[in-house]
């Protein structure tokens, strides 16, 4: 990956990070034993793909760069290393990581991070797409929020 992502770049990295979640959580769903546990990560994979959709509404929205004007070199470059940091940037490593899970706690746990590390990631994105599609972004931001919460209100009551 190139040291500066475009508007465009970030954005596709988004549809990764939504394609790797819906991976991961499918995969959880599928695994674990816990009938609560099971409905959150079935909820979550279905949330991570109508965000996919969402992110690709964007991407075809955008112009060349979509940059917003005050946005420099210096934020894409920022935007650009924390996509090197995010593992949910890579190719299928949702799935990779899913099957090497072995308890639901380590289920709950890399979920609760990686849904915090998106939340970061979008905040970021949402700075660097037009007017237009900031509003969309930070609804996603939300609802990223919102999986975040019923993450860490399962671990609470029942880990």
């Amino acid at each position: 990956m190139k040291e500066i992502l475009s508007a465009s770049e970030a954005v596709e990295l988004g549809i990764q990070i939504e394609k790797n979640g819906y991976d991961f959580y499918s995969i959880l769903s599928r695994k674990i034993n816990d009938p609560v546990l099971v409905s959150i990560f079935d909820l979550l994979a279905k949330e991570e793909e109508k965000h996919i959709a969402v992110f690709r509404k964007i991407l075809d929205g955008l112009d060349g760069s979509g940059v917003e004007v005050g946005v420099g070199n210096e934020y894409l470059a920022y935007m650009s290393s924390i996509s090197h940091q995010y593992v949910f940037t890579e190719n299928l490593k949702g799935r990779e990581i899913a099957q090497k899970i072995s308890t639901a706690l380590e289920s709950i746990d890399l979920g609760i991070g990686f849904e915090k590390d998106s939340i970061i990631f979008y905040q970021g994105i949402e700075t660097i797409v037009p007017m237009n599609e900031k509003g969309i972004v930070s609804e996603l931001i939300l609802q990223e929020e919102k999986h975040l919460k019923r993450l860490l209100d399962f671990k609470n009551k029942f880990c």
